[in-house]
């Protein structure tokens, strides 16, 4: 469901300037499962923001649901005060706080680029296709003669000498995960002071037990984000205080 006021010249002309103005959108975040890079909802609000701003432009996104599911309503705004309003519907994976959080931070992401079109460097279609030509390609190496080699001695090594093991894994649980971590680190905080500041505020989506930020689960952290940075912010200020 798309709306919008009985006129939009003004507004049109002010987003035809700001996208002239905006550059793309960086993938700044990884997600471990698929092995990708994505574009998290912060740095897609820090990129287009700017030129929004500038021009008159700015953004609402309000969550809500009806008879037809869960979806985000984001609003496009002129200081004219002609606007444009999409609807953006999605379904949880589950139906509790943790699932509809997560879907409102997909919805909010998406929508947000899709209303002012802004485009991330974005090549997984191809990747996902096996067609990525951007891939470096393996250099062919010119056959060399054949050289007579002696075979070499076995070297041993200390028996107490054991090999490192190679850490691929990610450290984080999911993109709302790492999105949350770096809106912490963006704002000066640690997640140790994150983790502290929820025992001190007895947030119950912390369990008392847990310790370690990394531990944390995708949900969970995407009901963070929900409350946004600001809400943290004020918990951790209250926790240092004491702490200190």
């Amino acid at each position: 469901m798309n709306t919008q006021s009985d006129n939009i010249d003004a507004l049109a002309a002010a987003l035809a300037k700001a996208q002239s103005e905006m550059g793309s959108v960086h993938k700044d975040a990884a997600n471990p499962y698929f092995r990708s890079a994505y574009s998290s909802l912060a740095n897609v609000w820090e990129t287009v923001k700017p030129s929004l701003t500038k021009n008159g432009l700015s953004i609402v996104q309000l969550p809500s649901s009806d008879e037809r599911g869960y979806f985000v309503q984001t609003q496009l705004m002129h200081s004219s005060g002609q606007w444009i309003r999409s609807s953006t519907y999605m379904k949880p994976a589950k139906e509790d706080p943790q699932g509809i959080g997560s879907l409102i931070s997909y919805a909010r992401r998406y929508a947000l680029m899709a209303m002012v079109m802004a485009c991330p460097d974005d090549d997984d279609g191809e990747a996902a296709m096996g067609r990525n030509n951007n891939a470096p390609q393996k250099p062919v190496e010119s056959p060399k003669p054949a050289v007579k080699v002696e075979p070499a001695k076995p070297v041993e090594k200390p028996a107490t000498e054991t090999p490192k093991a190679k850490e691929t894994a990610s450290k984080f649980n999911g993109e709302n995960h790492q999105a949350l971590f770096q809106e912490l680190m963006r704002a000066g905080y640690t997640p140790e002071e994150f983790i502290g500041a929820c025992h001190f505020a007895k947030d119950e989506r912390i369990p008392a037990k847990a310790k370690d930020f990394y531990k944390m689960s995708d949900n969970t952290a995407s009901l963070f984000l929900f409350d946004g940075i600001d809400a943290i912010k004020k918990n951790i200020i209250a926790y240092k205080a004491i702490a200190e």
